[in-house]
């Protein structure tokens, strides 16, 4: 049988991207709600885990499965990885996204607050990262852009904001909070500007490994080990490993590379009303009338400030 000739392999890799171009177009436009959705849901999990389990335990135990998953793939999928400044720089960036936030966010569903509560807080990442990339970034807010984030901070703030009095606000709890806030915002806006060619897979993989050898020997020195093995904590710890860490983490990474880190920013804007309405769905909590109404409003704030994003630099 005669072998391939140099035509036939271009053919092959001229399908081969086209094909890949085809599966992308279909996936860009629903990879934003898709996130949000994902992303969401894993405030669900880590407010069900945590009843099982302490919280740096549980995530040091998340971030070496996650590592037993990811790097087995690297050298099927022919991953690339970074090295010298671009290798520091993807680990700077893993310490902000994933270690400090998911330290900040794990503590304060810890001590007591509530799942709505620290999403509100989350939920003004699009304004601080919007403030930082027009620092940072060649990127630039419009007037009506602006209106869009400010009209869904109030839709957030409608949703959760009668949820406040309900959790436990220590002042320790609150100060994680505002850390996982800050670090993921400055994260975002880091990965952009340093990380955008550092291969997905491998990006992952990098913010898992420096997350746990932060996460671990701080599990040991502070934690008593507190583990009951229900099936309910099994499932969080599944869901948070395959579909928070692995699908919605390597989304994020994926709309950081082609959008505006503002832009991609205010997509977190929609977690807070999502995770009520998970709520609502896993734990029958009672959905009123200004939850709904500040629903539309960030869904709307949300499309102001998406759709009128300027062409990308």
């Amino acid at each position: 049988m005669a072998g391939r000739t140099p035509d036939d392999a271009g053919s092959m890799l001229r399908f081969s991207h086209a094909a890949t171009a085809m599966i992308l177009s279909r996936f860009a436009p629903v990879a934003p709600m898709l996130f949000v959705l994902l992303w969401s849901s894993g405030f669900i999990a880590a407010k069900l885990g945590l009843r099982y389990i302490a919280p740096f335990h549980f995530l040091a135990l998340r971030f070496a499965l996650v590592l037993l998953i990811l790097l087995p793939l690297a050298p099927l999928l022919n991953v690339r990885w970074p090295r010298g400044r671009l290798l520091m720089h993807a680990g700077i960036a893993g310490l902000l996204t994933q270690t400090l936030y998911f330290v900040g966010v794990f503590t304060a569903l810890g001590v007591g607050m509530s799942a709505g509560t620290m999403a509100l807080i989350a939920g003004l990442q699009p304004i601080v990262v919007s403030v930082l990339a027009t620092f940072w970034l060649p990127e630039r807010r419009s007037t009506r852009q602006w209106a869009g984030l400010l009209l869904a901070l109030l839709g957030v703030l409608l949703v959760v904001g009668n949820k406040l009095g309900s959790g436990v606000l220590t002042l320790g709890g609150v100060l994680a909070a505002v850390t996982a806030l800050c670090s993921i915002s400055a994260g975002t806006v880091y990965q952009k500007r340093f990380c955008a060619s550092v291969d997905l897979l491998a990006a992952s993989a990098i913010q898992c490994a420096v997350s746990l050898a932060v996460i671990a020997p701080l599990a040991w020195a502070t934690e008593a080990a507190r583990f009951d093995p229900h099936p309910a904590f099994w499932l969080a710890l599944a869901w948070l490993v395959l579909v928070v860490s692995i699908g919605a983490i390597g989304i994020l990474l994926w709309l950081l590379r082609h959008g505006e880190a503002g832009k991609v920013a205010s997509l977190f804007f929609l977690v807070p009303p999502a995770t009520t309405l998970m709520a609502w769905l896993m734990f029958a909590e009672p959905l009123t009338l200004p939850m709904l109404g500040g629903t539309a409003l960030a869904v709307i704030g949300v499309w102001l400030a998406v759709k009128t994003a300027p062409a990308r630099s």
